[in-house]
């Protein structure tokens, strides 16, 4: 998985059209141009990455930190309701020297072990050369003959040994194909070169014999990268091949301010929602409407860590509503990028029961969100009434409950139109034990969809502490008192922003800042001081309650003094 290329301006027609699609699902487009392959494309759907494996970078599989693939894995992958899964499979570091470059006959059978556990369990499954694309395809042009006879040589091996395996197995040429090593970055060079490995893998697994002449062939644009200018390159490669047996396909973590929590984008916002739909919109128009199939063969978001906060949990689901049933419409497969994080692959139990359950129903339908998971309630102060809004996408409220007592309609809450609102009085019986932090989790269900979850928190304003430090380790002793953060912004008190990405007052969260709420601490990453220059800084802390609190850095050469305001 990599970053994608952002965009941050949009023109209003395109907001204007995004925005009607959503609410009027499909209107702006006919259904998908039914084909073989289409039709392949759609019963493939949902799907699921199988990363950090056999693609890790090492001797081993577990080379990354994740257990030996087993059979039972595989199988309860299945049982969860997976159609297809994506086996990504690194090979540099078992092939042989020139000229032959073979391939260890363990490992190439091992692959294989794998691949026909998932087939045995009516998966369907790629394969692929994955980082290989940058451990050494990346060297292209440089080492044009040698890369090329390279990965032509793997191909062989891979179309030979899986030739007779049925067309529900399907090659991918290069994972997030990409040509940088060595200085490249003029985009039509790196077109070409991929245009041409794209064109001699296909030669390769035609010719190959058995199953191959038709086996479905997964075609990457360069990274992977949903930009316009990227996938024209793709479909003129596709239309250039004339194999009704294509499938193009590209990756999405979601806009990158987002993802990583940078730039103020804390929510999942309009600029959020409406890179989704552009994105999708335009690869629709550019593959899917006209008959070339799409598999989005890895999406996600990069700041997944919801204990440390990188991206709030409700934003966090939000998002992964909104992007399922938006490509969903547009008639493409899309594949969970998991590299262990999400599905534990011994005890077969999902890191994030919500996440999964939010995913799982986005596959018959919608879900029901709110414009906030959380309601806070400050220690101290007299409790209020407290409204949200529900996006009910088409859904109807059923019950509200807490620990399964049914809240009363009327008396504990009231709905208005999509205006739910928690009366006061509610409020302060679920915050009467004083406890700082979450008290009660109210849950939302619906007639249709994943439930939603409000987390009732009683809080008060997170005070920092002074402390000195160092460039390499400086934490700020923090009592979160119950809240959690949200973001930083750093500026220097004679103007400009401060530390990385200068272009926003808003750091990268987790890379540049981290709170570790069990120490009780705010740590400044040494990313952060990279970037600063001597003198005094303002920090702002932004936390989820909407307490703003202010704090001041002076840093001079490695050493840091920290004042609290």
């Amino acid at each position: 998985m990599k970053k994608r290329r952002s965009s941050k301006v949009f023109l209003p027609l395109a907001i204007v059209v995004a925005l009607l699609a959503a609410v009027v699902p499909g209107a702006a487009y006919a259904a998908a141009p039914q084909s073989a392959m289409q039709s392949y494309v759609e019963a493939m759907q949902p799907g699921w990455n199988l990363g950090n494996s056999l693609d890790a970078v090492g001797a081993d599989e577990t080379a990354w930190g994740n257990p030996r693939i087993t059979k039972e894995l595989i199988q309860n992958i299945a049982a969860q309701g997976y159609k297809s899964i994506r086996i990504p499979v690194t090979w540099d570091s078992h092939i042989g020297g020139a000229p032959n470059y073979q391939i260890e006959a363990a490992y190439l059978n091992r692959v294989q072990e794998v691949v026909q556990w998932a087939l045995d369990a009516n998966l369907y499954v790629m394969i692929n050369v994955h980082h290989d694309s940058w451990l050494w395809i990346s060297k292209m042009e440089s080492q044009h003959d040698q890369v090329l006879a390279r990965y032509n040589a793997i191909w062989r091996q891979i179309a030979d040994k899986f030739k007779n395996s049925p067309n529900k197995l399907m090659f991918e040429s290069v994972n997030e194909p990409r040509f940088t090593d060595g200085g490249t970055t003029d985009e039509a060079k790196q077109q070409k070169m991929l245009d041409e490995l794209n064109v001699s893998f296909f030669n390769i697994v035609r010719n190959s014999g058995g199953q191959n002449a038709t086996r479905p062939l997964v075609l990457s644009t360069l990274e992977a990268s949903p930009t316009q200018e990227r996938m024209t390159a793709l479909y003129n490669t596709i239309s250039k091949l004339n194999d009704k047996n294509i499938i193009a396909t590209v990756h999405f973590y979601g806009f990158w301010p987002f993802s990583v929590n940078i730039a103020g984008h804390t929510k999942f916002d309009a600029e959020t929602q409406n890179d989704i739909t552009t994105t999708f919109d335009n690869v629709y128009n550019t593959f899917v409407a006209k008959g070339i199939p799409v598999i989005i063969g890895e999406y996600g978001l990069l700041g997944f860590d919801k204990h440390t906060g990188v991206i709030e949990q409700g934003e966090k689901l939000k998002f992964f509503e909104f992007f399922a049933q938006y490509v969903k419409q547009k008639s493409m497969a899309t594949m969970l990028w998991d590299n262990g994080q999400h599905f534990n692959r011994t005890s077969f139990n999902w890191a994030d029961p919500d996440l999964f359950n939010m995913i799982k129903a986005s596959w018959t339908g919608r879900s029901s969100t709110a414009s906030s998971d959380l309601l806070h309630v400050k220690q101290g102060t007299a409790v209020k009434d407290t409204s949200v809004q529900l996006n009910l996408n088409g859904n109807t409220l059923i019950s509200l409950s807490v620990n399964g007592t049914t809240l009363k309609s009327g008396t504990d809450y009231t709905l208005n139109g999509s205006t739910l609102t928690f009366k006061a009085s509610q409020l302060s019986k679920l915050t009467t034990s004083g406890k700082l932090g979450v008290n009660a989790t109210i849950v939302a269900k619906f007639n249709k969809g994943a439930d939603w979850k409000f987390n009732v928190v009683l809080y008060n304003t997170p005070k920092l502490s002074s402390t000195t430090g160092t460039t390499s380790s400086f934490a700020i002793p923090t009592a979160f008192n119950g809240d959690q953060l949200a973001t930083m912004e750093a500026v220097y008190v004679n103007g400009g922003n401060a530390g990385p990405h200068n272009w926003t007052s808003f750091k990268e969260f987790e890379t540049t800042f981290s709170p570790a709420y069990s120490e009780g601490k705010i740590k400044l990453q040494q990313a952060f001081f990279n970037e600063v220059n001597d003198g005094t800084i303002t920090l702002k802390f932004h936390f989820w309650s909407g307490e703003i609190v202010n704090y001041t850095i002076k840093k001079n050469g490695s050493t840091v003094t920290g004042t609290a305001s």
